[in-house]
């Protein structure tokens, strides 16, 4: 028998009202947030799930809580709510109730950061309130802005989630990865390091370096970049929380701020610390700026090697192929057999768009007004995003590309010895404008250095001895 469409609505999901300073509104009965989140949900549909607040944020926030609920226990909070908030917190921290769906936020809302962080309020005190027996949406006995809240301001804990995540990501996941990449370029360079090639300015041929040294200039980019990231943590280790709305601590308890930032180290392992001045901490986001901009750094470095890596491996007959990249997969749908270098195609682009961001961090950072900077979802969200590129791109790469390279000494052997501009070793004997024409000469009669030099009275052994690559790759 046919079906029939049915014409009947779907049954709603199961909701519950809650209620904040502009009235009730229906949430669903399933999800921990209260009235601010869903009002937010409603007035700010945009992006979709791909355009959430990031998970770091998220649990930074719950790192946060976490501490300001146990500094407040000291300042009077009552042990058996401040104790409900620690262990929500937990959840919070572990990415639980993220994956469960109880942040639905986009980046794109309030620019300070205030839904989100009343979206964290509402889902620890509603989990807070389920776990000591309370009903949800009541605020009873656990209030989302009177007890999860206390001596705090969207002001001062969401720029205090940017700098815990950023700090974490960066420490955990980029430095790392950037790491095993610098190590495989390095070992790399010593392994070539008795592989004597031609080297190329302005991509023309110069003289002869090793294809170690060559690698040598790749490794100490990196190493360069993760000096960059260690100087710029100190300002990402400086907390904005205690600051509250405006800079100056209102309704917080003296030495609040210094113990919350203590407790944030503990939680984290990083030496966090409560920022000097507050009116910077909320007013600007100066060091996140600084922070991409050691990651716009790190992103040229990977272009320029990623690049380099991809022309030397160009051919493999009809190229430079002096490397031999990886064949990681088939490379056309139509010419068969052709293999492309996939992993530097996926690291340059990575790096265009971290550059892409740099941009927006930067117009987001210089538009701090008064005392608040209200860019800072988007900037976080890109700092995030550049950072979680960068290091599954380096990741991929060194696995999928670096240690996979194996150099032609073949083909390397026969540019070399094709090379004009082994005639810069004549310069010395001979002086430059005579090498030169000996170089122009070869060029001009498609005949090689040593035949144009003997044609110009250069005796045969005194080519030998002065034209040899093996002494060109440093100094005399």
């Amino acid at each position: 028998m046919e079906k029939k469409l049915s014409l009947q609505p779907s049954a709603k999901p199961p909701t519950r009202s809650e209620k904040d300073t502009i009235g009730n509104i229906e949430v669903p009965a399933d999800r921990y947030f209260g009235a601010q989140t869903m009002r937010c949900v409603n007035n700010f549909p945009i992006g979709g799930t791909d355009e959430r607040m990031p998970k770091p944020v998220i649990q930074a926030m719950g790192i946060l809580k976490k501490a300001a609920a146990e500094v407040n226990q000291e300042f009077g909070l009552d042990s058996k709510v401040s104790t409900a908030i620690s262990g929500v917190c937990d959840e919070v921290i572990s990415g639980k109730l993220f994956d469960e769906g109880h942040f639905p936020l986009p980046i794109w809302q309030t620019g300070s950061g205030t839904m989100t962080n009343m979206n964290v309020n509402e889902v620890i005190s509603n989990r807070a309130i389920e776990i000591l027996g309370g009903e949800l949406g009541s605020k009873n006995p656990v209030h989302p802005n009177d007890h999860v809240n206390k001596s705090q301001s969207s002001n001062d804990t969401f720029p205090t989630a940017i700098h815990i995540s950023v700090a974490t990501e960066l420490t955990k996941s980029l430095k790392p990865a950037i790491t095993q990449l610098r190590d495989a370029l390095r070992d790399k360079s010593i392994e070539w390091k008795g592989i004597i090639k031609i080297g190329r300015t302005h991509t023309q041929d110069a003289v002869p370096l090793t294809l170690g040294q060559e690698f040598s200039g790749y490794t100490q980019q990196l190493t360069n970049g993760l000096e960059r990231i260690d100087a710029v943590l100190p300002h990402v280790y400086q907390l904005a929380l205690g600051g509250t709305a405006v800079g100056t601590g209102l309704n917080t308890r003296k030495g609040f701020a210094e113990k919350a930032a203590m407790r944030i180290a503990q939680l984290t392992s990083l030496p966090f610390v409560s920022a000097p001045n507050f009116f910077e901490a909320l007013g600007s986001r100066d060091a996140m700026v600084e922070v991409h901009g050691a990651l716009n750094t790190i992103a040229v470095s990977l272009m320029k090697i990623a690049n380099d890596i991809r022309f030397l491996g160009s051919g493999p007959r009809c190229g430079l192929g002096e490397l031999t990249l990886p064949a990681n997969e088939p490379g056309s749908s139509i010419m068969p057999g052709k293999v492309n270098p996939t992993q530097c195609e996926a690291m340059t682009m990575i790096c265009a768009q971290v550059m892409g961001n740099h941009v927006a961090v930067s117009v987001g950072g210089s538009n701090g007004h008064f005392e608040l900077n209200v860019f800072k979802p988007l900037i976080v969200s890109n700092v995030l995003r550049s950072i979680k590129l960068l290091s599954d791109g380096c990741n991929s790469f060194t696995k999928n590309c670096v240690v996979g390279i194996k150099p032609n000494t073949e083909k390397i052997a026969k540019i070399l010895n094709e090379s004009l501009m082994l005639v810069t070793a004549l310069s010395p004997h001979i002086g430059y404008d005579k090498a030169a024409e000996i170089a122009k000469t070869a060029h001009k009669n498609g005949t090689n250095l040593k035949e144009e030099a003997l044609k110009a009275g250069i005796a045969e052994k005194d080519f030998d001895d002065w034209v040899r690559p093996e002494k060109m790759i440093g100094p005399s």
